[in-house]
């Protein structure tokens, strides 16, 4: 017997032995000769590619990586906007972006193995990447994404930016109470690895002050501010976007079939009808932090003024609720049960091309978002200042830093509040004198978009 041949048997032998427990249940004791070359064969391709994978990560590594971004999210790319429009600006900088995002992990995973899991695939997929000069990252999830990525700057001589848009604790203490133990762990990590950073972004100047309070931790305040898509809509695109959703939601079409906002004169000209209703827009990832009954109630206490004081020259309403998520067919059954005579809710799933076109034709919009540290911006309301349209919003923290109360919209606490605001600013619909005073003051909103305003705050961290 040769060498080569002692050495196949040897490793036979200890293959089955390896595998005996399998073998006994089959009834065998033996490996069969063809399972064997299909094993080898399976070995062969994992260290096939375990070793690529090898040289591509030192590879892609090696690259100089300048003019080179990675832009990383852990989690759903499309729910994250304003990392879109940083991409869009460092290619309009002439930067090559490599934008990275992930989908989540089944709920049956336990949190432990889902960290290891996210933060193996979040290394091998950063590493596999070319070499950036710099990776700006979202935050939250800071576990692992702060940890993971810190130690691959640091192998690859890149910089780490982090882009605060919330504190990962606070959220997580939503569901477990701020004292539990691994909240507690998550403010201490966050805070330690966020210090290890090359340079930060927040979205508010009190989430600024906190950072450099809580850690010591210097940041750049850079404001949420809307791309161009967001626009208030002419009378054409209204025309349009309400001749579409007439042919999908009922609540947008009259007896005869045709659009309750606008119609198409003889001559071609589109008006708006003098008796159309008001259109009320909110839009929501129908989570357990929006509280959509708050907003029901005040519909409920509008509808009831309606009807018992008929001096108040106040129109019907056409709520439009917009998203998706968890809660939505709960709300939607809630919804069913009103028995609301002037007020109509419809809770469409809008193509992305038109949730900017229904914000540029209503009325009024309702936020109804709270912040779990009180320290970032509601990023559906600064979609609505882009599009002229006036907002209600529920208090917390540091809304003033973008609702301006009797400026720009309004500011308030629970649901009598709201409907209050509802009727003073829908009385004597279409004239509402004031909801016209917030419309001109949000132009000068509009003047500053995101493009502008990031060249000035963010584009100098990576130059």
């Amino acid at each position: 017997m040769d060498m080569l041949e002692w050495t196949y048997m040897s490793f036979v032998h200890k293959l089955e032995k390896l595998l005996s427990p399998f073998l006994s249940i089959s009834g065998s004791t033996s490996l069969p000769s063809d399972t064997f070359i299909v094993l080898m064969i399976l070995f062969g391709i994992a260290v096939g590619v375990a070793t690529l994978t090898l040289l591509m990560c030192v590879w892609n590594s090696m690259d100089p990586g300048q003019n080179r971004i990675c832009i990383v999210v852990m989690g759903d790319i499309g729910r994250s906007p304003r990392m879109q429009y940083h991409a869009l600006s460092f290619a309009k900088e002439k930067f090559h972006v490599d934008f990275i995002g992930f989908g989540d992990l089944p709920n049956l995973l336990n949190y432990m193995f889902k960290v290891l899991w996210q933060s193996v695939v979040l290394c091998l997929t950063v590493l596999m990447t070319k070499k950036s000069s710099h990776i700006l990252l979202q935050n939250p999830p800071a576990i692992p994404t702060l940890a993971v990525l810190w130690v691959v700057c640091l192998y690859r001589d890149s910089r780490l930016i982090v882009d605060w848009h919330n504190y990962g604790y606070t959220i997580l203490g939503l569901t477990l109470g701020s004292r539990h133990p691994l909240v507690r762990f998550s403010k201490w990590y966050e805070g330690f690895f966020g210090r290890l950073a090359d340079g930060n972004i927040c979205v508010t100047q009190a989430m600024r002050e906190d950072l450099a309070e809580k850690w010591n931790i210097r940041a750049v305040t850079m404001y949420d501010r809307p791309p161009l898509i967001f626009q208030e809509c002419d009378q054409e695109k209204k025309h349009e976007l309400f001749s579409k959703l007439k042919n999908e939601y009922s609540v947008f079409k009259d007896s005869n079939g045709q659009s309750v906002f606008v119609e198409k004169m003889e001559t071609g000209e589109i008006l708006e009808k003098d008796d159309r209703p008001a259109l009320l827009v909110s839009s929501t990832s129908w989570t357990e932090d929006e509280d959509f009954s708050l907003l029901l109630s005040a519909l409920e206490k509008y509808d009831q003024a309606v009807q018992s004081n008929r001096n108040l020259t106040l129109p019907h309403i056409i709520c439009a609720i917009t998203g998706k998520g968890p809660l939505k067919e709960y709300y939607q059954g809630k919804i069913e049960e009103k028995n609301l005579k002037h007020v109509k809710i419809c809770t469409p799933w809008l193509a992305a091309e038109d949730y900017p076109k229904l914000l540029g034709s209503a009325d009024l919009g309702v936020c109804l978002h709270t912040s779990s540290s009180g320290l970032d911006l509601p990023m559906k309301v600064v979609d609505m200042f882009g599009c002229c349209l006036p907002v209600c919003a529920i208090h917390f923290k540091c809304l003033h830093e973008l609702v301006k109360h009797e400026e720009n919209g309004l500011i308030f606490h629970n649901e009598k509040e709201l409907a209050e605001q509802l009727q003073e600013l829908l009385a004597d619909f279409p004239k509402t004198t004031k909801l016209k005073r917030f419309n001109k003051c949000l132009r000068d909103f509009q003047k500053l978009r995101w493009n502008e305003t990031w060249k000035e705050q963010v584009w100098p961290l990576f130059r």
